[in-house]
């Protein structure tokens, strides 16, 4: 029900119940186990299964309609029936991503909740589905749910509004009971496509979008049996090492020792930076020591040896370090491609040209302003000339401290619901468009996967597993019910906040 609609004849009225006999009616663990329990519905997979049919292909040109359908038929009528306004914006940047900010407030003196999802998926790559799977259509081959989409993130997120709409029925009138807070919803349609314009767009709009919370869930789980929280990503920094010194190739008895070898000073370059052994070399690329509440939080997760995975090389990366502090709180340098000649036809000739197309993968702590002037001064004073450095993008680094109380408050919340301790990343070892919630708007972050490392996200036979989904509602319901009796613990002042790097 809208919140400025009226009943008609023959309609009844809502009934607002006060909040004590809300609690002698229904309990925390009654609003859970029916959040769970609708994950394993007919009515959810056919829900689910009306969402992977929509072709939201971000990267896709032309997809503006199926990602305005996706938002105006799917999201804001769900929405709208709990309570909330919604409007669906334009992208500052992109004339085919658009974005759809919802708000349900209950009083503007309360706190607010910012929730995120969104809506598009990767290329769908059909042909190369299993036998018997479309990526179009969800199909449930027993725990697991398969579909583009069906993991990242339209299962996610579709779990969230579920179990937040179950909270509210329990409430007895959805729309107008009191949850004790306000909450504002942001989903876009571009993230698969680097979150075009998702930047600009929440500054444009940070009234909006202002909030005391970010909550939202997207990626995996550190493991499928280990309920995950994480509070923020790694950075990802990528660009080019180019050296161009003539035209053309040229015979290598002829000229060799009397021409320069670009691809000879390409390897020189990428050994300055990165050795053989993983290691950066480049001092002004190491991060900071990382604070003693992140090193506390990456030593108790959980050794995790998912099958079909590849083998750890414990030797490679920096010296003294665990595995899961260099994926969690250290940086590291890839080469991702090596251009230089032609390894299918070589031929005896000096290449006049080679390029390395690297990335840096950074947590907070790590300064890479005027990045390429850095680069280019370390190499040079490596006695390595004329090597080219070209910035391609950014995506920062950010973290939320794990000893804030909001992370307590989640990870408390999670053990009640499940009677399992949730592993605390401080960060993603990957990266998402975190930095727009934590820097942008200022919010604290706390991310709460539903998904796990073999899902296939991104790739063909993508899947949601339904248990994990099932227990998915049941920790964002038990947050939802917990954030409003407990609102200090979950909410802190953005403007006073200490607890961000």
């Amino acid at each position: 029900m809208r919140p400025d609609h009226s009943p008609g004849q023959g309609e009844t009225a809502p009934r607002r119940t006060a909040p004590n006999e809300i609690r002698e009616v229904v309990t925390r663990e009654s609003v859970t186990r029916a959040a769970g329990e609708f994950v394993r519905s007919q009515t959810f997979f056919d829900l689910l299964a009306t969402r992977v049919a929509e072709r939201t292909e971000s990267q896709a040109p032309g997809n503006g309609l199926a990602a305005h359908a996706y938002l105006a038929e799917e999201i804001a009528p769900e929405l709208t029936t709990l309570g909330f306004t919604t409007t669906i914006h334009d992208n500052p940047e992109s004339d085919e991503h658009p974005l759809l900010i919802a708000s349900r407030i209950e009083d503007p003196q309360l706190p607010t909740l910012l929730l995120y999802g969104h809506g598009d998926v990767q290329f769908a790559h059909a042909s190369q589905w299993s036998e018997g799977l479309d990526p179009w259509v969800l199909t449930r081959d027993g725990d697991r749910l398969y579909g583009r989409g069906s993991a990242d993130n339209k299962g996610q997120h579709t779990v969230n509004s579920l179990a937040l709409k179950t909270v509210l029925e329990s409430l007895d009138a959805p729309g107008t009971a009191a949850l004790g807070y306000n909450v504002k919803v942001l989903m876009e349609t571009a993230e698969e496509a680097g979150s075009l314009g998702l930047k600009a767009f929440a500054a444009a709009h940070r009234a909006e979008l202002d909030a005391d919370l970010f909550l939202a869930s997207d990626g995996p789980r550190i493991a499928a049996e280990y309920p995950t929280l994480f509070l923020g990503s790694r950075g990802a920094l990528g660009f080019k090492l180019v050296v161009h010194d003539r035209d053309g190739d040229h015979h290598s008895g002829n000229w060799g020792g009397k021409l320069r070898n670009s691809a000879t000073v390409l390897a020189a370059a990428v050994n300055s930076l990165v050795d053989g052994n993983g290691v950066i070399r480049i001092p002004t690329l190491r991060p900071e020591d990382p604070p003693a509440s992140v090193l506390e939080a990456v030593a108790k997760l959980p050794e995790v040896i998912e099958a079909g995975s590849p083998e750890v090389d414990f030797d490679w990366g920096e010296p003294g370090l665990t595995s899961a502090e260099k994926v969690f709180a250290f940086n590291v340098i890839e080469v991702l491609a090596l251009d230089a000649g032609n390894p299918a036809q070589v031929v005896n000739a000096i290449p006049g040209r080679a390029e390395a197309h690297m990335q840096l993968r950074y947590v907070v702590g790590t300064d890479v302003d005027d990045f390429e002037s850095k680069v280019r001064a370390h190499l040079e004073g490596q006695g390595i000339h004329g090597v080219d450095v070209v910035f391609e993008h950014c995506m920062p680094a950010t973290r939320l401290d794990p000893n804030a109380r909001v992370v307590a408050a989640a990870a408390e919340s999670v053990r009640t619901t499940t009677g399992l301790e949730a592993a605390i990343e401080p960060n993603l070892g990957g990266t998402i468009p975190n930095d727009v919630f934590a820097e942008v708007l200022g919010l604290p972050t706390v991310w709460v996967p539903h998904s796990y490392p073999g899902c296939n996200q991104h790739a063909p036979d993508e899947h949601a597993l339904i248990s994990i989904l099932q227990q998915g509602a049941e920790i964002m319901a038990g947050m939802f019910w917990d954030m409003g009796q407990s609102p200090d613990d979950w909410f802190t002042s953005k403007k006073t906040r200490p607890d961000a790097y």
